[in-house]
């Protein structure tokens, strides 16, 4: 969620009993922007907050003009100091697939892969790496899948060029209330993989310049998006089952859109025998 616009759009996702003490909002508020400046990015979003068992990870992430190119993250654990956290790589995410459990809360703490998974210990000493894994590293990796699996948006609120880059859509007024009830009106956030997949007649329907992502309607499991009516009907919000506790709001006819994490950065394996 924005930076700019952190206060109102913390009370649209507060029906879920998620938020931020008064403390932690005034520390944003005023960290925030300098980061933005610092960094020299154009945008600035609140990811939202990993629960440790000692401590809490805050993340926000970094922006540039184009919006579909990576983007920066960075975490504090007082919301006032900041750190850039590296690129998410395949070797990362293969690790923190492995490692159970709740996060400590100490970026330094090392978890001994040699008592989770040998054979993946073994593959690391053979290379002649170290068979541990940083919670930082952990961290960076479970972001990074959680924007991938449950980072959302409207449909119609970004636009992709003739060149392939990706700018906000400013003609974009808000879904209409019947189309927000909808899964296909929202889009996931990221590289589109079923889309590929889609046969010329199923493309024909598809405007390419608003288009361009994977919708939700195909997810799987099935069933792992709630979506509810709140604040009287006037804010639509997604919660994703599968990431429990990320928050997807929208006004509908505005522009006001976003999500947010609140959670132990953990995924729900046994989603698909609840269904």
């Amino acid at each position: 969620m924005e930076a700019q616009s952190l206060p109102a759009a913390l009370a649209l996702v507060a029906g879920g009993g998620v938020g931020l003490s008064p403390e932690r909002r005034a520390a944003l508020g005023a960290s925030l922007p300098l980061v933005q400046r610092d960094y020299r990015f154009e945008r600035v979003w609140f990811w939202g907050c990993i629960q440790g068992l000692r401590g809490a990870y805050y993340i926000a992430e970094g922006l540039g003009p184009d919006r579909a190119a990576p983007r920066c993250r960075l975490y504090s654990l007082n919301c006032l100091d900041w750190s850039l956290l590296t690129p998410a790589t395949k070797e990362m995410l293969a690790l923190a697939e492995q490692v159970k459990g709740r996060f400590q809360g100490d970026p330094s703490f090392e978890y001994n892969l040699s008592e989770i998974n040998a054979e993946a210990a073994a593959r690391l000493m053979e290379s002649g790496k170290e068979p541990v894994m940083k919670e930082e590293a952990r961290l960076i990796a479970t972001i990074e899948q959680i924007d991938r699996e449950v980072g959302i948006v409207p449909r119609g609120a970004f636009v992709k060029t003739p060149l392939g880059s990706v700018h906000e859509n400013r003609h974009f007024e808000g879904l209409s209330l019947v189309e927000a009830k909808k899964l296909s009106s929202y889009f996931h956030f990221t590289e589109p993989v079923n889309l590929k997949n889609k046969t010329l007649l199923e493309k024909a329907n598809l405007d390419p310049s608003i288009d361009f992502l994977d919708s939700l309607e195909h997810d799987i499991p099935r069933g792992s998006w709630s979506i509810q009516l709140e604040k009287g009907g006037t804010v639509v919000v997604l919660r994703s089952l599968l990431w429990l506790g990320l928050t997807f709001y929208h006004v509908p006819m505005t522009k006001q859109f976003g999500y947010v994490y609140f959670g132990t950065g953990e995924k729900n394996l046994d989603l698909p025998f609840m269904l």
